[in-house]
This record gives C-alpha cells, sequence and structure tokens, in this order.
C-alpha cells in the first residue's frame, strides 16, 4: 500500500513538473506574475489517514532578497490531521449493523504549527501556466491521543459506552459498535514531538487574486514516547508519511 501511494506521488509530480516547464518555454519575463503574500486554507490526505486526512491552514510572505538567486516567503502553516495505524479495519456487527473498528485503542490526531520558507521555483505568467515552489519547514507536533469508545453489553439488556480496553472487552461478539465521537475527550492524553516536511507546492490559479493549489510532500514526525493506537499491533513513536493537499486561497 505504502509502495503504491509513494509511486503515484512521484507520477503526480512529474506530470505537473513537466506541464509546468512546457508551458513556461519561450514565455517573456515582463508576463511573469509577482506577489508579495499568500492564504490559503486546504483540506489534506496522507499515507497514514484515511481519504480525508484534516484541515491545513497556510501562509506565505514574502522576503527581502533571495535565496539561491530565487524569490523567498516565510512559510507559516497550521495543521490538523488524523493519523491511522495500518493494521486498522472496520468491521460491522451484523445484528444492528453498527460498525467498529476492532482493536483500535485510541486516535491520533495530530495539531503541527509550521515554520519554515518557500522557494518559487518557477512563477507563472499573468494568465496561464503553473507556478511551482519549494518548501521546507519544521515545528513542534501536539499529539492527542484520545481514546476510542465503543459500545459494549455489559450484561443482557445492558449495554454502555466506555473506552475500548483489550481485555475487558475480549469477547467481541458483545460489541456493538462504535460510540460517539464526541465521547472521551476528557481522557485525551497529550504527547509532545517534532516534525519536518518538504514539498513542493503547484499553484493552480484561475484569476489573478484567487488561487487554487496543491501541495506535495513528505512528513517525518516523533513523539515522545510510542502512541498506543492498537495495542495488539506494533505501536511508534517515529511516523513518516506522504501527503497531498489541496488548497483554495487568495494572494496579493
Amino acid at each position: 500500500m505504502k509502495q503504491r501511494n509513494n509511486l503515484l506521488l512521484a507520477a503526480v509530480l512529474l506530470f505537473l513538473s513537466t506541464t509546468a516547464w512546457s508551458q513556461r518555454r519561450g514565455a517573456q519575463d515582463s508576463d511573469i506574475e509577482t506577489y508579495n503574500a499568500l492564504s490559503s486554507i486546504g483540506v489534506t490526505t496522507n499515507t497514514n489517514s484515511g481519504i480525508l486526512g484534516g484541515v491545513v491552514l497556510r501562509s506565505s510572505k514574502s522576503l527581502p532578497g533571495t535565496l539561491f538567486g530565487k524569490q523567498q516567503f516565510r512559510y507559516l502553516a497550521l495543521e490538523l490531521v488524523n493519523v491511522k495505524h495500518p493494521k486498522e479495519i472496520s468491521s460491522q456487527n451484523f445484528v444492528t449493523g453498527s460498525r467498529f473498528t476492532y482493536g483500535k485503542q485510541n486516535y491520533l490526531f495530530v495539531i503541527r504549527p509550521e515554520y519554515g520558507r518557500e522557494i518559487m521555483f518557477f512563477n507563472r505568467h499573468a494568465d496561464e501556466g503553473i507556478s511551482i515552489s519549494g518548501i521546507l519547514a519544521a515545528g513542534p507536533s501536539l499529539g492527542l491521543e484520545k481514546p476510542y469508545v465503543i459500545q459494549f453489553q455489559q450484561r443482557p439488556g445492558v449495554i454502555v459506552s466506555e473506552p475500548y480496553d483489550p481485555v475487558k472487552h475480549a469477547q467481541t461478539e458483545l460489541i456493538i459498535g462504535a460510540g460517539s465521537f464526541f465521547q472521551g475527550f476528557d481522557k485525551t492524553k497529550i504527547v509532545p514531538g517534532l516534525h519536518v516536511k518538504t514539498a513542493l507546492s503547484f499553484e493552480l490559479s484561475a484569476f489573478r487574486d484567487n488561487m487554487t493549489g496543491l501541495e506535495i510532500g513528505f512528513i517525518a514526525e516523533a513523539f515522545s514516547r510510542k502512541i498506543v493506537i492498537m495495542p495488539f499491533a506494533d505501536n511508534r513513536s517515529f511516523f513518516t508519511s506522504g501527503y497531498v493537499t489541496l488548497y483554495f486561497g487568495n494572494k496579493k
């Protein structure tokens, strides 16, 4: 699965890079579009999540001078993402029809403030083309280890909602389904960590002040201890993932 996702990311990068390069050949420098600030919001998916992995706020501001002869920006971002264990499999109670993930003890949500640099490799033209920039950013990671709540038949006619316990809830036939997502936040544990990411950003603007784009990259993240998502599986303190973010915003 991870190999397939990595190949997909590589194919997208190659396609967009080739498209952008071909659109710029023979262009006049006077047609190049410039801007000083960009702010956007996006939705993201990654190789450690489902289809919707989280949300991202991004901001780039032009800095004086150049880096390696290219326009540089101060890059700020705030991410909220959900991290899943690769062995998570959703099951269904055939009596009630409710679904639950057997063996899952905790959710892992991560808040990532980021600071870094964005370098403009290719700028778009006023009316067409794709802007390509490179991003290197790092920051703290705030891991939120939230209990996974299930509905459990304690005795005939009595159903309780409580955090999953691999010993207490060993009789899977008595698990009716998953509890409410909003239950268990009061028992959330905070696990600090650090992360670093590298990415390419492709701006696909349709109008001068509004923009749409893709950020495609790689994240490495380490926490102060192992995050127990599934107690009977391999739990880690170090995570890596490839990701794709679709963002929308404006520039000036």
